[in-house]
């Protein structure tokens, strides 16, 4: 996030137009799902990333990205990750999950 940028959760960016959907983004996913002790936040985060790439979601992957180095994966293994998921996802969804990767994680 670039300095002086507010952050920008889901009340904020949708809760005008869909305010009970922006409610359970914060409140069940990002608070009850993603705290949820039964996964590590790294976990969680490779997890995500991979089901990102495999249903093609490459407008929800900049953010997860981000949040998996948040969480201490490495640009590496999110490199690695879409590569191996190519084998699993698709080739295309791959690629597409690179090009997100190649403006989120440079320098």
């Amino acid at each position: 996030m670039t300095e002086g940028k507010k952050p920008q959760g889901p009340r904020q960016q949708f809760g005008d137009i869909a305010p009970a959907l922006a409610g359970y983004s914060e409140d069940v996913l990002f608070g009850q799902a993603w705290e949820d002790p039964d996964l590590s936040p790294r976990d969680r985060s490779l997890v995500t990333v991979a089901s990102l790439i495999t249903g093609g979601s490459t407008e929800q992957l900049a953010f997860h990205l981000g949040k998996a180095r948040e969480n201490g994966v490495s640009d590496k293994e999110l490199v690695a990750t879409i590569t191996h998921m190519a084998f699993y996802a698709g080739w295309p969804r791959a690629m597409s999950a690179l090009t997100v990767a190649r403006a989120v994680l440079a320098p």
